[in-house]
């Protein structure tokens, strides 16, 4: 099969699970796409290897034009570009400068900001959540256009679990610090099980701008700040339940690697995880601190159930969220793409 050559444009200035996503896209694309990467200066160093051709330019996000972008593109000469883009709004230089080099498809993975200028005219776009398939409809991008795809995430062959004897229980959270993943939810709501003599400990890692806060509303909690996580699968090994109780997602991509391990999880029914994790997670209301602490005070206080929400989380990833399907439907995506690229009016 003749090779297609796909350019993947991440225009980031943190690393995220939208960033993990483009790292697992290039990992797992099939051996028929050749690899290029244009990838901004702050999150280059986490793309390592990750393309046969890695080209680092200046942050464009939050910006009206990508120069080095559009150069860097039409360097690699690319069939199709795939642009990541945060959200509809700060990523639109980026993804403007690869519509003008080659046929376009985009990944968005938050449903706000607004842009304030009409959206690019890619060939597809790529929604993880139903939320945003709606908006990038709203935004002028044509229904037969919008993808809904969820994200994929690396399967372990063997899910290695504490055993139901090791205390204390732990909690833990993959996740940026900032207020859109709640971790100051999951603090407020793990004071009363400390309170109540619960043996059990938290672990959280990441970095982010809300991290001294935590740091304070964690005074007196067995909590530990592990920092920026480069090893997922080992951290998740360390715990026994995984907590993200987001304020806004689309789906998040850590709560996904987490059931892939196999772990029970507590959540919130935001974007599509009530219809992609139900049945399979335990999911309460954004905000509801209460519930968020009967939920997490059952897996602690009941190691069978524990066990039983954890085979849920892992058959459920295993049938509906292994990289390799998401992979090889993007390539499709990408091919029909490059075989019927949008005309640009004029």
């Amino acid at each position: 099969m003749m090779k297609l050559r796909v350019a993947v444009v991440v225009d980031s200035d943190t690393f995220g699970g939208g960033e993990a996503y483009a790292r697992n896209l290039l990992r797992w694309l099939p051996a028929w796409c050749r690899r290029s990467l244009v990838v901004s200066e702050p999150v280059a160093e986490h793309f390592t290897g990750a393309a046969e051709d890695v080209t680092v330019v200046p942050l464009s996000r939050h910006r009206r034009s990508a120069p080095a972008v559009a150069e860097a593109l039409t360097g690699v000469a690319p069939d199709v570009v795939q642009v990541n883009l945060v959200d509809p709004a700060s990523n639109l230089a980026s993804l403007d400068a690869a519509v003008s080099v080659a046929p376009t498809v985009a990944t968005v993975h938050l449903h706000d900001p607004l842009p304030d200028r009409p959206f690019p005219l890619v060939s597809y776009a790529i929604a993880p959540s139903a939320p945003i398939a709606a908006q990038l409809t709203a935004l002028g991008v044509p229904p037969p256009r919008v993808v809904r795809m969820r994200h994929g995430v690396e399967l372990p062959d063997q899910v290695t679990r504490r055993r139901p004897g090791d205390a204390p229980v732990t909690i833990g959270a993959v996740a940026q610090l900032t207020e859109q993943k709640g971790l100051d939810l999951l603090l407020e709501s793990v004071r009363p099980l400390v309170e109540e003599g619960q043996p059990l400990r938290v672990l959280i890692a990441g970095e982010g701008r809300d991290e001294t806060a935590l740091r304070e509303q964690a005074d007196g909690l067995p909590v530990h700040f592990a920092g920026f996580c480069r090893d997922v699968p080992a951290f998740l090994r360390q715990l026994d339940v995984f907590c993200l109780p987001s304020r806004r997602e689309a789906l998040s991509l850590a709560l996904l690697e987490a059931a892939a391990h196999g772990l029970p999880c507590v959540t919130t029914a935001v974007g599509d995880t009530v219809e992609a994790l139900g049945g399979a997670a335990l999911i309460v209301e954004p905000e509801d601190t209460a519930a968020l602490t009967n939920a997490l005070r059952h897996l602690v206080d009941v190691p069978p159930f524990r066990r039983d929400m954890g085979v849920r989380a892992r058959a459920r990833a295993t049938r509906e969220f292994d990289v390799r399907m998401m992979a090889a439907r993007t390539s499709a995506v990408l091919s029909q793409a490059a075989r019927r690229p949008v005309r640009l009016p004029g």
